[in-house]
Order: C-alpha cells, then sequence, then structure tokens
C-alpha cells in the first residue's frame, strides 16, 4: 500500500509546508495514521521500532510512513530533487523551561579514502547539510517506548553566512588531519561548529586511511551538540532570544582568527586601563573581570557570546606571575567514584570532556608593579598524545584504585589516599575537590570519602601557551 504524497518532492517550501502536519504527532500516531489500523496491533507488528537500540527508527518512521518513502543510505540528500536532506533529532527541557538539543547531528559518514579527494564545494557532507529539513521531538527520560514521543517543530535550516567560513574551516581541519595520516587523531575539540564525531556501536572497529597504516575509529561530519542547541533556539522556536555575536554580519574571517585579531589590539593594557576604556567600575571586584574585559573587547556586554555557546567553547583566565610561572593548575569537576569504575576510556566522562571541548585561554601577566597586563588570547584543546598516554595512564589508575579499594595512609596528622598525585605525571592528577570533609561522594567498595577530580598541572599548561605570552 503506497498512500498518495500530498507533497512536491523538488520544492523545499512544499516540504517544509507539509511537515507541519507531523507538529504535534507521536511516532506511534504516524505509524497508525499510515496503516489505520488500531493500536495494540500496529505495535505487536513493528517490535524493532520499538528497541532503543536502533538509533535511527524514528527518523525511518517519518521518512515511511510521513513522507512516503522506503529508508536508504544514499550519500544525496534525501529529498535529492529539492535538496533538502531530512534530519529527525531530539531536544530536551532543561531547569528553567530550557531547551537544548539531546545530540549532535550527524550529517554523513566520512570515508576516509575518498574524502580527501574532495573540496567543502562538491563534497557529500555540503550537499547534506546545505538544506536540512529539521523535526525536533521532545525527549523525556520518563516515556519508556519511544514510539509515544511527540514532533515539536519542523522547519527548513541552511547554515547563516556568519557561521559559513568557520564551517568551511571545521571542514578542511578534519581533512587536513586525514591527509596528514592523523585520522586516528581527530576530536571534536579540533573545531568548533562542525566535528569528526565517532560513529560506532562497538568501540574496537577500526577503518583505514590513506596516508598511515595506522587504523582510525569511524567517524561522521557532525553539527556540534552545542551548536545544535543554538539551531533549536535561534531558528527552529519561534521568539526566543539568544546571547549576543562577536561576529558581525558581514564577516568572511573564521572565528578564531576573528577573536586573536581583536583581542592582540589591546594587547599591552593593564586591567585597570582596560577598565577605564570600557567603563567599568565596581565597588567589590568582581571574581570574573579579567574574562569580562575580553568579552567588552568583542563587543559582547555580558559574559556569554553566541559563537562560543555555539561551539561549546570553555573561557579560562590564566595569570602568569613575574617569573612567568602559573600558580594554580587547572580543576574539573568532581567525578562520582560509583559511576567513574563503571566507566570505559573510549566513553568516559572525563575522557569524553576533554576530546569535545575548546578552551579559550585569556592570559595576563603580572608586571613589575604588580598589575596584571593582557598578553592576549589562544584557543587550545589537548593533544591526542598527551590525551592517550598521559591523561588515560591516570585515569585507568584512578579507577583501580576505586575497585581494588582506596588505601589510607596516616603520616602525623595527615592522612595520604593512593590516587594519582602531582609529582606522579607530568599532565594530570587527581586532588580534592570539596568543600569540607564532609562533602562526599560514596566509594564503590563501601562508605563515602571526599569528593576529588582530576587536575591538569600548572606547568603542563604554562608548557601549552604561545611564546609570545612570556616576553
Amino acid at each position: 500500500m503506497t498512500p498518495k504524497q500530498e507533497y512536491d518532492r523538488t520544492k523545499p517550501e512544499s516540504i517544509e509546508a507539509y511537515s507541519q502536519r507531523l507538529i504535534g504527532k507521536t511516532f506511534s500516531e504516524l505509524i497508525y495514521d499510515y496503516f489505520h489500523e488500531n493500536k495494540w496491533e500496529v505495535h505487536e507488528a513493528t517490535p524493532a521500532y520499538k528497541s532503543k537500540a536502533n538509533k535511527g527508527v524514528l527518523g525511518n518512521i517519518v521518512e515511511k510512513y510521513f513522507f512516503r518513502y522506503e529508508p536508504n543510505s544514499s550519500p544525496e540528500p534525501d529529498f535529492q530533487e529539492a535538496g533538502v536532506e531530512l534530519k529527525v533529532t531530539p531536544y530536551k527541557i532543561i531547569s528553567h523551561d530550557r531547551k537544548v538539543a539531546k545530540e549532535r547531528l550527524i550529517i554523513s559518514m566520512i570515508d576516509y579514502m575518498t574524502v580527501v579527494n574532495e573540496t567543502f564545494e562538491n563534497s557529500h557532507f555540503w550537499k547534506k547539510a546545505k538544506l536540512i529539513l529539521l523535526v525536533y521531538y521532545l525527549y523525556q527520560q520518563e516515556i519508556q517506548n519511544k514510539l509515544d514521543y511527540q514532533i515539536h517543530y519542523s522547519k527548513l535550516f541552511t547554515p547563516p553566512k556568519s557561521d559559513l567560513p568557520t564551517i568551511i574551516h571545521d571542514f578542511e581541519t578534519i581533512l587536513n588531519k586525514v591527509k596528514s595520516g592523523k585520522a586516528h587523531e581527530l576530536s571534536g575539540s579540533d573545531t568548533v561548529y562542525l566535528e569528526a564525531a565517532t560513529k560506532s556501536s562497538d568501540s574496537s572497529i577500526r577503518r583505514p586511511q590513506p596516508y598511515s597504516s595506522e587504523l582510525a575509529k569511524p567517524r561522521a561530519f557532525a553539527f556540534k551538540n552545542s551548536y545544535m542547541t543554538y539551531v533549536l533556539n535561534s531558528y527552529v522556536i519561534p521568539g526566543k532570544s539568544t546571547y549576543q555575536p562577536i561576529l558581525p554580519a558581514d564577516n568572511t574571517t573564521p572565528f578564531e582568527d576573528y577573536v586573536v585579531n581583536q583581542v592582540g589590539e589591546y594587547k599591552g593594557k593593564t586591567v585597570d586601563e582596560l577598565c577605564k576604556i570600557f567603563g567599568i567600575t565596581y565597588d567589590k571586584r568582581p571574581k570574573n573581570l579579567e574574562s569580562m574585559l575580553v568579552f567588552r573587547i568583542l563587543g559582547v556586554k555580558g559574559n556569554h557570546a553566541e559563537e562560543f555557546e555555539k561551539a561549546n567553547i570553555v573561557v579560562k583566565t590564566i595569570r602568569l606571575e613575574e617569573d612567568g610561572k602559573i600558580r594554580e593548575s587547572m580543576s574539573f569537576p568532581a567525578f562520582k567514584f560509583k559511576e567513574l569504575v563503571e566507566e570505559d576510556w573510549d566513553d568516559s566522562t572525563f575522557g569524553n570532556y576533554l576530546r569535545d571541548t575548546r578552551f579559550f585561554f585569556i592570559v595576563y601577566k603580572k608586571n613589575n608593579a604588580g598589575e596584571y597586563v593582557l598578553k592576549g588570547c589562544q584557543f587550545w584543546n589537548i593533544p591526542y598524545d598527551d590525551l592517550e598516554n598521559h591523561v588515560r595512564v591516570v585515569w585507568e589508575k584512578t579507577k583501580k584504585v576505586l575497585e581494588d579499594g582506596l588505601v589510607l595512609t596516616t603520616v602525623g596528622k595527615r592522612t595520604y589516599n593512593n590516587f594519582h598525585k602531582v609529582k606522579d605525571d607530568a599532565v594530570c592528577h587527581v586532588r580534592p575537590h570539596a568543600q569540607n570533609k564532609d562533602d562526599t561522594y560514596e566509594l564503590p567498595t563501601g562508605g563515602k570519602y571526599p569528593k576529588q577530580c582530576f587536575w591538569l598541572r600548572n606547568t603542563y599548561i604554562q608548557s601549552q601557551l604561545k611564546k609570545e605570552f612570556f616576553e
């Protein structure tokens, strides 16, 4: 049975208009509408659609039972005649009615052997990404049968012109890494909006690459989760307000280059001089004053920039002493002992955080008068070798300590644990991250212990900074 199609496959606006009928429907209802059968019979007839293991099933339902075409794995857009790609993707509501994309948006698989012959304009990725029909459904953890998720939004989306220079730069960054024989070192933190996302249900699967004998994980071009949250709130949900942008509407410069150049115009200014320039006065010095000043340099009134939100860029202020040393190491959120022992490194909370996060370092250096002077800024992500050969070792040793049972040793009035210490590794270590001795998490072997977190050593961060900051 093939019901009549009620839209024109050659016209994007017709496809979008027809898709508005999806709004308010559950995926079960789409199937029922197609078959005109009762709910129980349809559920029993379609067990594969209820499986949580089948991640693409909801998209397949929209394709087959609403748009009336058979799902396929073609590299061409789903509506080839109109150049429209269909993507069915979840969002969720968190505190204070804040709506966020639940996951990154996978666009197309990366074939390492052929992608090296593509340009951005003729790439399979851009064929699919240049015009997307985004169908958002609400993910709710309490709903057991995913066929009962409800569709709330459907809208055509084209990446805005102001984002294109950055997306193109991201694409070329990924491409150049493959051309350099480093496909196995690809990481989400390499790029800003577009990433090479891992794409396999089995973490042991590897693929050949053209310029190295090293096998690489299967990956796909994907818009980052943070970017899709921005798209949801800025282009899909009517009337939602967004953060202030850094880039002008007519920008043609990649985002990171633009930011570094703008901040560079104020290098050599002290904090007090910058406060006078931007009219910042205060009775009590704000803790985030140094980062606030850089946002003002970038034309942003608050402490959130649109592009930083889209790219999940984490801002860190770094203060160098007169001798060029950093006093403090860099901390991360406390980890839960019982959750860490259940993880594998390849999909660990801390490992994924470092893989997916790009940092924006704002660097100040103390002068002879004891004033902090702006030295510039730097975008940074942890190098692959440091992640795999240092952080991974510390993470695995931490897991083993928790599995075997924490060992406490008392010397005099002090008690020491057997977590990885500062002196044990040049990059990473474990230290307390608790408000007091009563701020604890449960141990997997029983009892409680003060919260701990992973830290990147101050000397390591210092080694990653540009030499010009120390001049």
